[in-house]
């Protein structure tokens, strides 16, 4: 849990979120471009790589090939995780 709390902590990782719950399955070109023009946040493609590498390994982002291609998928499966720890019983809110 200690990493997805790190992986947040980051405000360039939160966008890079950000975009893919906007638009699933994006490319580190597409996801650069987006940054830069959306949030004008002017990182390298190798920084924003690393940022998702942090993502990724705190089960935040999915990633698949097809071809020579790596489109990278939001999963917030970590984060009902998260919620469901401190969800108080018999709270009928969804956590």
């Amino acid at each position: 849990m200690g990493d997805v709390f790190r992986a947040l902590a980051d405000p360039t990782r939160r966008a890079i979120l950000d975009e893919l719950q906007e638009r699933n399955g994006q490319t580190l070109f597409e996801l650069c471009t987006r940054l830069i023009s959306r949030h004008g946040l002017s990182s390298s493609r190798q920084a924003v790589s690393q940022h998702l590498d942090v993502l990724e390994a705190a089960g935040l982002v999915r990633t698949r090939r097809e071809g020579r291609y790596k489109f990278h998928d939001l999963d917030t499966s970590p984060l009902r995780t998260i919620t469901e720890r401190w969800h108080l019983p018999g709270d009928r809110r969804d956590p």
